[in-house]
């Protein structure tokens, strides 16, 4: 299973990149303006890319049909290795079918349920976003949400990417890699947390400690 970092924020992705174990990155509308209400967007994800490479959706926000082609076809425009993330909702289905046939690579977002799953892929949808931590906000199961798109992925061999998104805790990594996900993408307090261990800690320390009381021993 691939991870994706969450975030907008440049010295998060910087570090991602850094670390070499994430290869890819998922914005919205919300995570640029927690940056900067005056970001300027292109120059930000063109700086993402640049640093990370792989991966990199970015959501356009029309509602109607039109407006999201009009969007998706001006980012294109000026950076082609885009992937358009578009709502999960009737009007965005019809502009994933438009640029299915463009060619252009999208990501249907919002996805809470099977059957919504299911369309996006029928519309032609590269990749679809089951948001695991806003269903477990309303009390429903998000893993059973997961393992059933997951179940319907490999009894039809549908095409579609499943993207475990609104990842909430390491948990959810773990239960979106068992259920099958291609992709979890993870915000970045999340990844860092995910890598730390207390058991590996000590053993680093005591392996630290008995180097030091070796070196102490030969020097003695």
């Amino acid at each position: 299973m691939e991870l994706y970092v969450d975030t907008a924020n440049i010295n998060e992705i910087r570090e991602c990149a850094r670390l070499g174990f994430v290869s890819g990155v998922t914005t919205n509308p919300s995570l640029l303006a927690k940056e900067d209400p005056n970001v300027d967007i292109k120059k930000l994800i063109l700086e993402i890319y640049e640093l990370i490479g792989g991966h990199l959706s970015v959501e356009v926000i029309s509602t109607d049909r039109d407006g999201m082609i009009k969007e998706a076809e001006e980012i294109i425009e000026w950076f082609p290795n885009a992937t358009i993330k578009i709502p999960m909702i009737p009007e965005g289905l019809s502009a994933v079918r438009y640029l299915s046939e463009k060619n252009i690579p999208t990501n249907v977002t919002l996805i809470f349920s099977p059957t919504q799953a299911i369309a996006a892929n029928n519309a032609g949808a590269t990749y679809v976003s089951v948001f695991m931590g806003r269903l477990d906000d309303i009390g429903n199961d998000s893993l059973y949400v997961l393992y059933d798109i997951c179940e319907i992925w490999d009894i039809h061999g549908f095409e579609s990417q499943i993207i475990a998104a609104s990842i909430r805790h390491p948990m959810h990594i773990i239960e979106a890699a068992k259920a099958g996900a291609d992709i979890a993408t993870v915000p970045y307090k999340v990844l860092m947390q995910s890598l730390k261990h207390p058991l590996t800690d000590l053993g680093l320390k005591a392996f630290l400690a008995d180097y030091e009381k070796m070196l102490s021993n030969r020097n003695s």
